[in-house]
């Protein structure tokens, strides 16, 4: 398994400008806890949204990036558990051809793992995400 170590996707010839399409239910923690998906654990604080995609998928978003980039269903009051959906972002990807991993964040913390055909995500310069190819194929498109 290769260990990846300061991607920087921004300088890649080979990844691609994609956004992500999907409405998500969420969850908030109501106290510190941790989370497995199918990527690798993902920690959280309370209040921090524990989101399932719609492929069934779980994983973690800090509040604070939460509050920034979902937006509730037209029934729901902002910070209520329910339907969410993202703000569209552009965001960077490369797929993988072999299995990798690498930390969520250029400072450490969770460590995320792929298989080959996986793609990396970076949403923002040392913020990274993992997204299995059969999910990415679901609901990213490529950027205009």
């Amino acid at each position: 398994m290769t260990e990846l170590k300061n991607v920087d996707l921004s300088q890649d010839a080979n990844a691609q400008r994609v956004v992500k399409d999907e409405t998500v239910g969420v969850e908030f923690a109501i106290a510190a806890g941790e989370l497995m998906s199918l990527e690798g654990p993902n920690r959280y604080m309370r209040g921090d949204a524990l989101i399932t995609g719609s492929t069934g998928d779980r994983w973690v978003v800090s509040r604070e990036r939460f509050d920034a980039k979902y937006v509730p269903d037209a029934a729901l009051a902002h910070g209520e558990p329910g339907a969410y959906r993202n703000r569209p972002a552009v965001v960077l990807a490369k797929q993988m051809h072999e299995a990798f991993s690498l930390a969520r964040s250029a400072h450490g913390g969770d460590v995320l793992r792929g298989a080959a055909g996986d793609w990396i995500m970076q949403y923002a310069p040392g913020d990274y995400g993992v997204v299995q190819a059969a999910r990415f194929a679901k609901v990213y498109r490529l950027a205009d």
